[in-house]
């Protein structure tokens, strides 16, 4: 696949690429150029000559595009799936899932923003009056990770093109294929050369380029932290506008008086959903005394049963890792949990059989008895591991749950609305669900605290954060 910048494909000026590898087999998959800041720029020149044009388009028209946009995409949703899951390991079915998310936040955002409104302001002054007004902000750029990289690109030019902006959107250089087939599919239906453009290569080159460039205004990244802290340091330097979704360590508390048939599904999808390798994946889970060996035992039980294997088996639940240093880094954080004392009650280990030996995989693991310095608890574990820990109440488990330097997302199960409302209260998170799946709903605004990152994807604030606010005074003559 090439890269798409000002309406065309165009390649590497070196002619180099890069290889795209199948976490399942190891296989080559396809290549991609391995651009750099050269190619970004050209990018970024385009983005900028198609702005003028782009914002002064009617907001209704920008979301006519976007929601003909969604239904192209559907309509090509099984050729474009299997690309997803050769290049990133998850299950077709998880593939179209994202997908399917991706097009939701499509139309989200092309009905929405026909629907901003300016601000009526009285003023003081004799035969005044201020208008508070929402324009565009530019070029901006999207880095997005590997682990749901259409969807997490979605949650940036939704928004972003609806507001009226433009973009380079930078992948992941281990999952660019099915972004750029998504970004092609989108230009069938109107958006004009320049508006959206994608290009590939190393973070160091092309993600660098869109945080230093002057001429892009506003960054979305979603990633690492220690990255992201990069990002906005630089980004600050220039002044952009900038909205970092950083790690997360989420904790899911389970109370006595539970439902646990509805409980423990619910958090073994929310662990080990995409091989459990998600921002807001339930992390740690900390269960009231009373439930605790009951509880474990569902969540053990449901560990056990999941089909691991290849993504384009249809029979398959999890599929593997996404590289071999995301399996040795989950195999090192379940040795040092195990050396500090903790036991292996499901998994712990790679799967056994040919069909495994050239893949990424890893069991779906449950620890318990787990140290509080143990490097599951203390590091975001992005993997298929599951640490519990047994409390006596509510205050001990949000304690434990807050103690952490990140505050993604969190979770409780219970009964009892005002142990829900003392939770939603006092978890350090920027998000929490009572008695329901970890899901970011692109109704809602989702972002972190502490170090999980700032500023909101998804909702309404997503698209406000795309615009500038301008102040007019109206004085009557």
């Amino acid at each position: 696949m090439r890269c798409w910048v000002n309406g065309e494909w165009i390649e590497a000026e070196s002619k180099q690429v890069t290889e795209i590898r199948n976490p399942a087999t190891g296989e080559v998959v396809d290549t991609v150029p391995r651009c750099g800041a050269k190619e970004t720029q050209r990018a970024i020149d385009a983005a900028a000559a198609a702005f003028p044009a782009w914002s002064a388009t009617s907001t209704e028209e920008r979301g006519r595009i976007l929601m003909k946009a969604a239904e192209i995409v559907k309509a090509k949703m099984k050729d474009l799936a299997p690309w997803l899951t050769k290049e990133q390991g998850k299950p077709i079915r998880d593939a179209e899932l994202e997908i399917g998310h991706f097009l939701h936040g499509l139309e989200y955002y092309g009905g929405l923003v026909s629907k901003m409104r300016s601000d009526f302001v009285p003023l003081p002054g004799k035969n005044m009056h201020g208008v508070v007004m929402r324009r565009p902000l530019g070029v901006c750029g999207a880095i997005v990770p590997w682990n749901f990289p259409i969807t997490l690109m979605g949650n940036k030019i939704g928004p972003g093109l609806a507001a009226g902006n433009t973009f380079v959107v930078k992948p992941a250089s281990s999952t660019p294929l099915c972004s750029i087939a998504v970004i092609e599919a989108m230009h069938e239906a109107g958006i004009p050369k320049g508006v959206l453009n994608i290009v590939t290569g190393p973070g160091g080159e092309v993600g660098e380029e869109l945080v230093q460039n002057p001429r892009v205004v506003r960054i979305g990244f979603t990633g690492e932290t220690v990255t992201g802290r990069h990002v906005g340091e630089v980004a600050g330097r220039h002044f952009k506008r900038v909205s970092l979704e950083l790690g997360g360590s989420d904790p899911c508390i389970v109370c006595d008086d539970a439902d646990l048939d509805k409980a423990a599904p619910a958090v073994a999808i929310g662990r080990f959903f995409n091989c459990g390798q998600a921002c807001l994946a339930v992390k740690r889970l900390y269960v009231f005394a009373g439930v605790y060996d009951a509880f474990v035992e569902k969540l053990v039980g449901r560990a056990n049963r999941l089909k691991l294997g290849n993504g384009m088996e249809k029979e398959t639940q999890m599929g593997p890792l996404h590289t071999a240093g995301q399996l040795k880094e989950v195999e090192e954080q379940v040795s040092d949990a195990v050396r500090r004392g903790a036991k292996v009650v499901a998994g712990g280990g790679r799967p056994e059989g040919p069909e495994y030996a050239k893949g990424h995989f890893y069991k779906p693991t449950v620890l318990v008895d787990v140290p509080e310095d143990a490097r599951v608890a203390t590091e975001e574990t992005f993997g298929p591991i599951l640490p519990i820990w047994k409390v006596k109440d509510l205050d001990e488990a949000l304690a434990k749950a807050n103690n952490h330097v990140y505050g993604l997302g969190s979770s409780i199960w219970t009964r009892d609305m005002t142990k829900a409302a003392v939770a939603a209260e006092r978890l350090e998170a920027g998000n929490v669900w009572v008695n329901s799946l970890h899901y970011g709903h692109d109704e809602m605004p989702f972002g972190g605290v502490k170090q999980s990152g700032i500023g909101r994807e998804h909702g309404i604030e997503a698209l406000l954060s795309y615009t500038e606010t301008k102040g007019v005074v109206y004085t009557m003559l």
